[in-house]
């Protein structure tokens, strides 16, 4: 009976991934990257970033300051409400803290162990 259970378990398939991208304020950069860490995200990368979207909807987003960057980052699909809700609530009551985020399905990924580095799957990852 456990055998079995074994057999079943390698054909489940592994997590999707997806791309998400938070454009926040430049000086809380090291905080939301450290927030998207904690959801088990091995890889991201932070470019400046500005825009030419009218005043007013930078303000509803509260980007309303001209020093921003955006978080590119890669995170399972099992993690991606949890982090988008994080995000949000940060953006909505930490201080200075807003910020907009989205998701991107990756659809096409080739390689265990790229995916296993970007997944945070240690049992792919070789020593």
């Amino acid at each position: 009976m456990a055998e079995s259970g074994k057999r079943i378990a390698k054909n489940i398939a592994p997590d999707k991934l997806e791309l998400i991208i938070a454009i926040v304020h430049s000086d809380k950069v090291r905080f939301y990257t450290n927030l998207i860490q904690s959801m088990e995200a091995n890889l991201y990368l932070t470019v400046p970033a500005s825009g030419t979207s009218e005043k007013a909807i930078m303000d509803y987003l509260g980007l309303n300051q001209s020093n921003r960057s955006a978080i590119i980052s890669v995170v399972r699909e099992d993690k991606e409400k949890d982090l988008l809700e994080a995000l949000d609530d940060n953006f909505t009551n930490l201080k200075g803290g807003g910020g907009i985020a989205f998701t991107l399905p990756l659809s096409s990924l080739i390689g265990t162990l790229v995916y296993g580095f970007l997944s945070n799957d240690k049992r792919t990852i070789q020593s």
